[in-house]
């Protein structure tokens, strides 16, 4: 993944938490062996190899190969140009870098792609953890089809570093975004616009939400903040701090093959890249949601691998003690999410459009 070989992730400096009206316990200073295993035990149904299990419990992120075919990748893709309103094969017509479609199609994981659907299980703690509005996949796609003339950038020169989830107020234990998932639809090679990941975005992201019971905006800022408009430079200016201080080490690039499902962390830190190849990339970001928050404190229960990967982060591996959400779980409408309604009535109609010039 990307050019960098080393996937070491070097200790990090724990300080204690500035005690502040919540109070919550201080961290404590020793960073814990990266191999802790998360206490829930493998079972028949299990198909991430200790060896993936140990991997996400390192890095925080794993791949799984071939978890559904190029046939029915182009079968959910059929309509995609067409909604889009341009020509694969005319890059004149090309008129956004990357697009974010909005939904009108799902498909049943467990039916489409069984064995990624398993692994998320795996992660998340068991079938019976996941919402069932999660239990599928959309053909909300994701393109990005890159610009002429663009030249390959660093990690730390991107600019859109941030965390899915700009539908809630985030918490530490937060349901709504039990896992960060990218199935890929197109084959994503190096320099092919596929997502960058800092894995040292986990741990910083994660203390921020912990020395924030109160809840924080999608962006990490005090709840009540307005959302800044895109592109401003206040908007993302958590996580690009994150991502200009991180090691080399902690940066990867997502790419492989259609049918491969990454599955990552859902605290971890993630950005767009360039598509330098001009090689149309598509992607989807689904949800898992889970129905009830994260089980982070002590005595609560086996850990599954999402839960135990955030405790040791923290420094915590057996739970935390004492430490509560005290503000009120609740919804954000952000601008993304009134602008897909707008989208989604622009495709309707060259869907029918096209359906009509068929006939």
């Amino acid at each position: 993944m990307g050019d960098h070989k080393r996937q070491g992730c070097p200790d990090r400096e724990r300080r204690a938490v500035p005690r502040g009206s919540h109070d919550p316990p201080v961290l404590k200073a020793a960073h814990p062996p990266a191999a802790y295993r998360s206490s829930l035990p493998l079972t028949t149904m299990s198909v991430l190899t200790p060896a993936q299990r140990a991997h996400f419990l390192e890095h925080g992120f794993v791949r799984v190969e071939n978890c559904f075919s190029r046939e029915a990748a182009e079968t959910f893709t059929k309509d995609l140009w067409v909604r889009i309103g341009m020509s694969p094969t005319d890059k004149s017509t090309w008129t956004g870098e990357r697009i974010h479609m909005p939904t009108h199609n799902s498909v049943l994981v467990s039916e489409f792609a069984p064995k990624a659907w398993a692994a998320i299980c795996d992660l998340v703690g068991g079938e019976e953890r996941i919402a069932d509005e999660n239990k599928v996949w959309n053909d909300s796609f994701i393109v990005n089809l890159g610009v002429d003339g663009q030249e390959p950038a660093t990690y730390r020169e991107f600019d859109n570093w941030h965390v899915d989830g700009d539908f809630f107020i985030h918490f530490l234990d937060s349901p709504q975004q039990a896992l960060l998932v990218i199935p890929i639809w197109s084959d994503i090679g190096v320099n092919g616009g596929g997502t960058a990941i800092c894995t040292e975005g986990i741990g910083k992201v994660a203390k921020h939400l912990y020395e924030h019971p109160e809840g924080v905006t999608p962006w990490m800022k005090e709840r009540g903040t307005p959302e800044a408009p895109p592109g401003s430079p206040e908007r993302l200016a958590f996580y690009r701090a994150i991502a200009q201080q991180a090691p080399d080490a902690s940066f990867h690039e997502v790419t492989g093959q259609v049918g491969d499902v990454y599955l990552l962390h859902p605290l971890m830190v993630h950005s767009a890249t360039r598509n330098i190849t001009r090689v149309p990339r598509v992607i989807t970001n689904p949800p898992v949601s889970l129905k009830e928050p994260f089980r982070l404190q002590r005595g609560s229960g086996p850990f599954s691998l999402v839960e135990q990967k955030t405790l040791n982060e923290l420094g915590f591996p057996e739970g935390l003690e004492g430490w509560e959400v005290v503000g009120e779980r609740e919804g954000f409408v952000s601008r993304r999410m009134k602008m897909q309604a707008e989208l989604k009535a622009k495709e309707e109609e060259r869907l029918r459009s096209s359906k009509s010039l068929a006939k």
